[in-house]
């Protein structure tokens, strides 16, 4: 992997909390445009959902951030 901010490929991994109400603490990507509800919030029922694999560049400190796996 090399880091799109500064070439260097040395990297952390790590992830990004969600620490919103009812969260699992973890972040989720979600495929599609973000459509919001009565409410606000946005609308996931039904969604498939795939975790966020998240890269710290050691160099720059830039994140990479990659759709992994169904969760």
């Amino acid at each position: 992997m090399t880091c799109t901010g500064c070439g260097a490929q040395d990297f952390d991994e790590g992830f990004l909390e969600d620490g919103g109400e009812s969260s699992r603490g973890y972040s989720r990507w979600i495929e599609g445009p973000l459509q919001r509800g009565i409410f606000g919030g946005a609308r996931t029922m039904g969604k498939p959902r795939r975790e966020v694999r998240a890269f710290r560049c050691r160099s720059c400190g830039h994140l990479e951030l990659y759709a992994g796996d169904y969760v």
